[in-house]
């Protein structure tokens, strides 16, 4: 019987899900250093969280031109120049004494490390390793692996501030991280994965995109996931603990965010690769403001509830991720892969931006999240609806090469 995966295409898949089991993992327990941090050093909360909304929007911003940088120069070498810049950044953090500081160590270095150690690079990658057929499941694989770093690495991180504080925990967190270099180097891809999909220029590949309807609506869709996820990730447990309850149950959410989210995104890789991801990608928004609705003003905020809230949403989480990539490899190929994706991750990193320093920014001045999980709920909504006309068909021009193929 047929392998599902030759051998160099599993390595790339492992290798990479391990990069991002250690770049998505790591950061996302950095909301539970916003009130140690704050109040060692007395902020408010929202210069934490300006600080990761300037990471996020960095990230962004940096994200087309590393993927330009892996379609040009390899996968590799994008990932193993991220992973400095990522440790570099946690790093500094561990000595952040002052607001410029930190947005110079989480926003400005750890947010272009992102660029190169994320979904984006690593899933383009691990396309150009697999046939069209089997690339969605294997992104579902790849994501939900990074998932579980998700999962591990939050209690990890807790136990890591309870025990020693927060700038040792930066430290400790900054010596997992370098571990990304040596993966990177198993990341290297063979020319003969890359398949003839007709000439074109990188500014002909943008100039494709963008005069493309369904290109545009999928980037305001993920504008609606960064908004969702970075808000929610850097401001549930202080939501939490405002509402009465304690840290561990902030963990213990966030915690089962991505552990859930291990098998949202395996089931929307496998299910991408059977049914149409528009259509799946507007099922997931919508019924993210379900569970939004629900949590914040139906149902009493209670441990439990807080526990639900959090295995629902980690189960949405980021199944848009290998949707959405998937949809734009499905239309335009994989040849400019990481830089299309890059640019639409941009649009992710907007989202990120406004939702963290909002969620900050407008706690700081009204005392209450409620302005933003409206929102949240509102942008949910209209993704759901903007996705429901998307198609996967191929443009001419990569019909046409696969027919002269």
């Amino acid at each position: 019987m047929q392998r599902l995966f030759r051998p160099s295409a599993q390595l790339m898949l492992w290798c990479g899900a391990c990069v991002l089991f250690l770049s998505l993992g790591i950061r996302h327990g950095f909301g539970l250093f916003l009130q140690p941090m704050s109040l060692d050093n007395g902020w408010g909360r929202e210069v934490f969280a300006f600080a990761i909304a300037l990471q996020n929007l960095l990230w962004g911003v940096a994200q087309p031109f590393a993927g330009a940088f892996a379609d040009r120069f390899g996968t590799a070498r994008a990932v193993a120049g991220g992973a400095v810049l990522y440790t570099c950044g946690l790093l500094l953090m561990a000595a952040s004494s002052t607001p410029w500081l930190l947005n110079l160590g989480s926003g400005v270095l750890l947010g272009i490390g992102l660029s190169g150690t994320s979904f984006t690079i690593v899933f383009a990658g691990v396309s150009r390793a697999f046939p069209p057929e089997r690339r969605s499941l294997a992104m579902g694989i790849c994501s939900a692996i990074g998932s579980l770093g998700q999962f591990l690495m939050v209690p990890g991180s807790l136990a890591l501030i309870s025990g020693f504080g927060w700038s040792v925990a930066f430290l400790v967190l900054a010596g997992l991280a370098i571990l990304m270099l040596p993966l990177a180097a198993t990341l290297t891809e063979a020319p003969a994965t890359r398949r003839p999909e007709g000439d074109l220029t990188l500014i002909g590949a943008l100039r494709e995109a963008f005069s493309h309807r369904g290109y545009c609506l999928l980037s305001f869709g993920f504008f609606v996931c960064g908004f969702q996820v970075v808000f929610i990730a850097v401001h549930l447990p202080a939501f939490l603990s405002d509402r009465g309850l304690s840290i561990e149950v902030g963990t213990i959410a966030l915690a089962l965010v991505g552990l859930f989210n291990v098998a949202g995104t395996y089931l929307a890789g496998l299910w991408g690769g059977r049914f149409s991801k528009p259509k799946l990608l507007a099922g997931l928004y919508a019924a993210r403001a379900v569970v939004i609705v629900l949590f914040v003003f139906v149902l009493p905020i209670t441990s439990w509830t807080a526990y639900i809230f959090g295995a629902a949403m980690g189960f949405l989480w980021l199944g848009t991720v290998p949707l959405t990539n998937g949809t734009v490899a499905s239309i335009f190929g994989v040849k400019n892969m990481s830089m299309l994706t890059g640019v639409v991750f941009l649009f992710h990193q907007l989202g990120a931006f406004l939702g963290g320093w909002l969620g900050g920014s407008v706690y700081d001045r009204t005392g209450s999240y409620d302005i933003v999980w409206i929102a949240a709920i509102g942008l949910s909504i209209a993704a759901a609806l903007l996705n429901l006309p998307l198609h996967e068909r191929p443009v001419a021009r990569l019909r046409l090469a696969t027919e002269a193929g």
